[in-house]
């Protein structure tokens, strides 16, 4: 039983070792997964600024917030911004924050009321409650592009899905700059490593 202890106490200092390693590696390439999603988003919002300033603010299609104009440009600001200083890993946990704050705003404002799922799917653990009626509307759509369209060019490259908008993608990019603002940049691959290395010398 000691020797057993032994081999696992040694595989663990290892392991520790091994990680202790790379570890820089993880926040590059989460900063990686996020500048160009950050960035379109914020890209498209600015290209249709009067557009975006519009959903921000209609109560009726859109999201009703007050001060659309003003909220539309924060939300560009820090989705435009972040993606930069994520890229350059400077300021990485400041940069962070807002675009936490904004994925919590668009979690409760347009994601979060279709329930958990991106993609509509039947088989998924957590099905929307209608699931029933979109399955039907889907099966309605696939038979009507296979009968009037070119059904496998159209699906060459993936099947033909509905939309639920959940709160899933939203989640995970959260979770993501989470793990950020507690890891930070990380060694070598971030100006905030080199920055902070400068000042404490």
């Amino acid at each position: 039983m000691a020797k057993i202890i032994e081999i696992l106490s040694s595989a663990q200092k290892l392991l520790l070792k091994i990680v202790d390693s790379i570890g820089f590696i993880s926040p590059f390439l989460l900063r990686l997964y996020l500048v160009p999603l950050f960035w379109v988003a914020g890209w498209n919002k600015a290209n249709s600024f009067s557009d975006t300033a519009a959903w921000f603010g209609n109560k009726d299609w859109g999201l009703g917030l007050p001060f659309p104009e003003l909220n539309a440009a924060l939300a560009i600001s820090a989705e435009i911004g972040g993606s930069v200083l994520l890229l350059l890993g400077l300021a990485t946990r400041w940069a962070c924050i807002p675009l936490l704050f904004t994925m919590g705003v668009a979690a409760l404002t347009v994601h979060l009321k279709n329930g958990w799922q991106v993609i509509a799917d039947n088989m998924s653990a957590f099905p929307p409650a209608e699931i029933d009626e979109i399955t039907k509307r889907l099966g309605a759509a696939k038979s009507i592009l296979k009968e009037h369209g070119n059904y496998s060019w159209l699906t060459e490259h993936g099947s033909i899905v509905v939309s639920n908008n959940g709160v899933e993608f939203v989640a995970a990019y959260a979770a993501m700059l989470l793990a950020l603002l507690v890891m930070g940049g990380g060694k070598y691959l971030s100006l905030d490593y080199w920055i902070a290395r400068k000042c404490m010398k």
